[in-house]
């Protein structure tokens, strides 16, 4: 009988990058586990070092050493730069974005049946003359996201669809114009798609589509936007007369997510989320004034 070690018969995979071969020994294994937790927790410390040495990192330790110095002299002011600092620091942290999005996320759920008769999807940005595979101009992230969601559901409903969204400034490309190209390409007929590319801001999206809508006879519009998004489209699709039914997409928090030490570590992309979800707060209140 070949003579194996025990470790090497038992369903072991190893550590990603360093997975067991046939005959490995325990000698062995505790070396590959010992040099694959050192690659892991090397890996984590430098995006702990990344996240302090880079912006938006950086200015607490600079606002913090700057407290620090001014609190020598006068502590009042010191105190105030503190608390700004941490403040600062709150809203650089993935713990704080992911609160703030996903108690946005979790206002509306995706629904089990689809009850309209358009789909109405929200622009999100766009750039002009970047390259694109049949034309010029492309869709943000989010916007491209809820592009998507909404031709997976034309396919699975036939609804027609309604793009709303245009130039916001003038370097940008028309979103509405940009997502009509889009979904040609990805097979949908012309006639099928609707756009209205005047639009600036979510409340002209609601005003002008209403007006689109009832010049084809439409009323019952399946609203798509990001999930951070679709609590203040749907209060301003109300506003404008229309009962829409929610389906949002394009979700930026894990559900039923964890907390490690990362989530402590500044990032901008944090920053950027929290920047978005406050913006969104502060519509939701001003939609209800």
């Amino acid at each position: 009988m070949e003579n194996r070690s025990f470790l090497s018969v038992l369903p072991l995979k190893g550590l990603p990058g360093f997975p067991l071969r046939h005959g490995t020994n325990l000698v062995q294994l505790v070396y590959l586990y010992k040099k694959g937790k050192a690659v892991f927790h090397l890996i984590y410390f430098i995006k702990f070092l990344y996240s302090f040495v880079l912006p938006p990192g950086l200015f607490v330790l600079l606002f913090t050493a700057a407290a620090i110095r001014i609190w020598r002299k006068n502590r009042r002011p010191a105190l105030m730069l503190l608390i700004i600092t941490v403040l600062l620091y709150l809203s650089m942290t993935p713990l704080t974005a992911e609160l703030l999005m996903g108690g946005l996320e979790r206002k509306y759920a995706q629904p089990s049946r689809i009850e309209g008769d358009v789909i109405v999807v929200l622009g999100g940005g766009a750039t002009s003359g970047t390259p694109d595979m049949d034309g010029e101009g492309n869709l943000y992230g989010a916007a491209a996201n809820r592009l998507l969601t909404a031709a997976r559901l034309y396919r699975e409903t036939g609804l027609p669809l309604l793009f709303t969204g245009g130039q916001v400034y003038t370097d940008s490309g028309n979103e509405a114009d940009i997502a009509k190209r889009q979904l040609i390409g990805l097979g949908i007929p012309a006639e099928d798609i609707l756009t209205e590319n005047q639009s600036l801001n979510t409340g002209q999206n609601a005003e002008f589509t209403a007006a689109l809508m009832k010049e084809h006879g439409l009323s019952r519009p399946v609203l798509v936007t990001s999930g951070f998004h679709i609590a203040r489209g749907m209060e301003e699709f109300r506003k404008s007369g229309l009962t829409p039914q929610a389906y949002p997409s394009d979700y930026t928090v894990s559900q039923g997510g964890s907390f490690y030490l990362s989530k402590l570590f500044p990032s901008p992309g944090a920053m950027q989320s929290t920047g978005i979800a406050m913006k969104e707060y502060l519509g939701l209140l001003a939609a209800g004034l």
